[in-house]
């Protein structure tokens, strides 16, 4: 621990690279559960799991990991984004070209993946928003923090005024059919599976109009975090984090209540209380996080979920690729066929695998295969800096 009261690992927080770690925690959660169904996206729930238990696992879902940990990650990438900037300025390297090398090869990662694997993609989303991100960096951190409220505010009466309207409203008739073509092609062969996959890329467009508003906004908020360096001396910040604890929970997990009580996505109104209030219980996983990782009792958390968090981009994509080898016909073809209770069950168990594997990797390797290949075309060479991690000096 730092005189700072930040732990670091060589020239890295280590605090962040956990809280990216717990960060794929809650996306594998709400992925998982996306990949099991084929009903994931007509706007109802799925008809085949309707007993108590589970509608319980899937109101716990909704409750605390969806629409909370994509803006987690988003949070994050907007204060990484500020690491990124000034590792530029001090060793004078032109920080625009690549930079959007970078976003340039996040948005080909990511229409890949939504073929290859899954049509919920959110790194295309990324490097789409990374450009208005570049466009507003020297925004003043005050102003950054005023701008993300009112696109929340802003988005939050867009849903209400769309649900009022009926506008969204699903067929469910016309979703059930849906369903049960969507579960029939992906479980067919994986020919049949990415078709399906191409079939549904709108939703591309799809993520980019329903998550992009708020995902932004984390990209604001950890674009002013980081332009302060508020993380990386958390000692100094400690009313700070208890303030988002005291207030982010309450009223966070009150927001959630509802949108998880009330129909979670498949409620526009509900989803408008999610809107409005996700951002908050966020605040108040960070906050809360933060904490944990300060303490030197949870060194070994913080050890292994900093390894998860340092191969984030690896992990995010291996996940994807073991849902997709277990739940739809690229594999075992599972699909519609496991319990909401058992998949998340399952999260737990891949999430765990992923963590010991990442610690262990990094104790050979400086970077996970796809950071190594993200940092290639970043940086415009083959090899920047060595991908093996060099024993320690006697």
């Amino acid at each position: 621990m730092t005189s700072s009261g930040a732990a670091r690992s060589g020239d890295r927080l280590i605090h962040i690279d956990a809280l990216r770690g717990f960060a794929l925690l809650g996306i594998l959660a709400v992925n998982m559960a996306l990949f099991s169904s084929g009903y994931a996206f007509t706007g109802i729930a799925d008809p085949n799991f309707s007993s108590f238990t589970d509608n319980a696992v899937e109101w716990a879902v909704y409750l605390l990991f969806t629409m909370k940990f994509y803006l987690l990650f988003s949070f994050l990438f907007g204060y990484s984004f500020t690491l990124q900037l000034d590792s530029a300025q001090r060793n004078g390297r032109p920080f625009k070209p690549a930079f959007l090398r970078r976003l340039a090869a996040l948005f080909v990662l990511g229409v890949a993946h939504a073929v290859l694997l899954f049509p919920g993609d959110i790194l295309s989303t990324y490097a789409i928003l990374g450009l208005i991100l570049l466009a507003v960096r020297n925004i003043r951190p005050r102003t950054a923090i005023v701008l993300a409220g009112v696109l929340t505010v802003g988005t939050t009466a867009i849903v209400v005024l769309a649900g009022l309207s009926g506008a969204v409203t699903a067929d469910p008739a016309a979703a059930l059919v849906e369903g049960q073509r969507a579960t029939e092609a992906l479980r067919g062969a994986p020919s049949e599976v990415i078709a399906e996959h191409v079939r549904t890329l709108p939703w591309i467009l799809g993520t980019l109009a329903v998550q992009g508003p708020l995902a932004f906004t984390s990209f604001l908020i950890g674009l002013a975090v980081g332009k302060i360096k508020a993380l990386g001396d958390l000692g100094r910040h400690e009313r700070v984090l208890r303030m988002l604890q005291w207030v982010g929970l309450p009223v966070g997990l009150s927001g959630s209540l509802v949108f998880a009580s009330f129909g979670g996505t498949h409620n526009t109104l509900a989803t408008a209380v999610g809107y409005a209030t996700a951002p908050l219980l966020t605040a108040a996983y960070v906050a809360t996080m933060l904490r944990v990782f300060s303490s030197p009792r949870a060194w070994v958390l913080t050890e292994f979920l900093a390894a998860g968090g340092r191969l984030a981009l690896t992990n995010y994509l291996l996940q994807s690729l073991v849902c997709a080898l277990i739940f739809t016909g690229l594999g075992a073809g599972v699909i519609g066929q496991m319990s909401p209770g058992v998949v998340l069950l399952m999260t737990f168990a891949v999430f765990f695998a992923q963590i010991i594997l990442s610690y262990i990797w990094l104790r050979l390797f400086r970077y996970g295969p796809v950071e190594w290949l993200l940092r290639a075309v970043t940086y415009a060479t083959w090899r920047p800096r060595s991908a093996r991690r060099l024993p320690s000096a006697a």
